[in-house]
């Protein structure tokens, strides 16, 4: 199975379309925050819907959903969940074709958000949270976009076949023989997550990593979100890679994994939302960016996710070790950008699937 795509490819056909979805220069400044208004509600509700393209896992992705519809009745948003690479090759595509069918989008490889902004496809829009509360660092200086999510990719275990003291502690463990053929992974040709945490481990770690990794008979899957599942139902012992999040929500669930954070430390990941230039339904796609961004769906994201909120006033779930007592690798979307298809191109040659 070879799940390579090349994000230039992808975007030929979308970055000639760029000017006809009116692209304009680069602003010198954010343009100014907006807050939720009547006049706003009202349009959004005229258009009757929100289509929604995320990269969040399903369940999560409809939580967030029905939150919304409850809070603004009339609205419905409709969710097209997949893996954020395929998230980016279909809206690629569609553009391509001019197609404009994508209102709001997430995913979990903020170089997207850098390559849709480049192009011409985003909306600025500043939602009233993102100018209050969110630092610099998680919004970009021309309100394209902000950090929506924040997630890890942990390493895990499986309490049931492994034991805690005997339990694998950092990336380097894994290439320990007595692992051969006991590990799931997820792939960097489908998920967002996990090409970020390529990028920064063989930034850190150095390809060399992979290479010993790729020799230890690895499961390998598609989605971050699947590792958790495999090492819940013993498919496999531990995982090297996969969603924090999941990890929570699996072990709340009464089932047998405990998260792992490497001593080289743990790839953070950043999941920026946006709201897209030719969205068929812009109003109801800014009512709904400025719903994702306040503190009532950030905390519905730490709550029932087990996601990480950017937001100064969302508490951390309790029992979820504190984001800032983590050590983390730095995240560099621009970074992503640039080696995108070099990593997912070595990563399967390497591990020959």
């Amino acid at each position: 199975m070879a799940w390579t795509f090349d994000r230039r490819d992808v975007l030929k056909g979308a970055g000639a379309l760029a000017a006809t979805v009116a692209a304009s220069p680069l602003r010198a400044q954010a343009p100014p925050s907006v807050a939720v208004s009547d006049a706003l509600i009202e349009a959004a509700r005229k258009e009757g819907r929100v289509v929604y393209y995320t990269s969040i896992d399903l369940p999560m992705a409809q939580r967030i959903g029905k939150a919304f519809e409850t809070k603004y009745p009339g609205i419905s948003v409709r969710v097209e969940r997949t893996g954020a690479e395929r998230v980016f090759q279909r809206i690629g595509q569609e553009y391509a074709s001019k197609i404009h069918a994508v209102d709001v989008v997430n995913s979990s490889d903020a170089a997207h958000l850098i390559v849709w902004k480049r192009d011409g496809l985003l909306a600025p829009y500043v939602p009233e949270d993102v100018a209050k509360h969110y630092p610099d660092e998680h919004r970009d200086p021309d309100g394209m976009f902000a950090s929506f999510r924040a997630g890890l990719s942990v390493m895990a275990y499986n309490t049931n076949l492994v034991k805690a003291e005997e339990a694998p502690k950092s990336f380097a463990d894994l290439l320990d023989p007595k692992w051969a053929g006991k590990i799931v992974k997820a792939h960097p040709s489908y998920s967002g997550t996990i090409l970020t945490a390529t990028f920064q481990i063989a930034r850190d770690l150095g390809w060399d990593y992979f290479d010993k990794l790729a020799k230890q008979r690895v499961m390998q899957v598609q989605s971050a979100t699947d590792p958790p599942k495999k090492l819940a139902l013993g498919e496999r012992a531990v995982m090297a890679d996969g969603n924090e999040y999941i990890v929570f929500q699996v072990k709340e669930a009464g089932q047998p994994v405990e998260p792992i954070y490497p001593t080289e430390g743990t790839p953070l990941v950043i999941g920026p939302n946006a709201v897209f230039k030719a969205a068929p339904n812009p109003n109801a796609a800014r009512l709904f960016q400025s719903y994702c961004f306040s503190v009532e769906c950030q905390q519905l994201i730490v709550d029932f996710g087990g996601l990480r909120s950017l937001h100064p006033q969302v508490k951390e779930k309790a029992g979820h070790r504190p984001l800032k007592d983590i050590k983390l690798m730095k995240e560099d979307a621009d970074g992503v950008e640039k080696q995108s298809d070099e990593i997912k191109k070595r990563y399967t040659q390497l591990f020959k699937v």
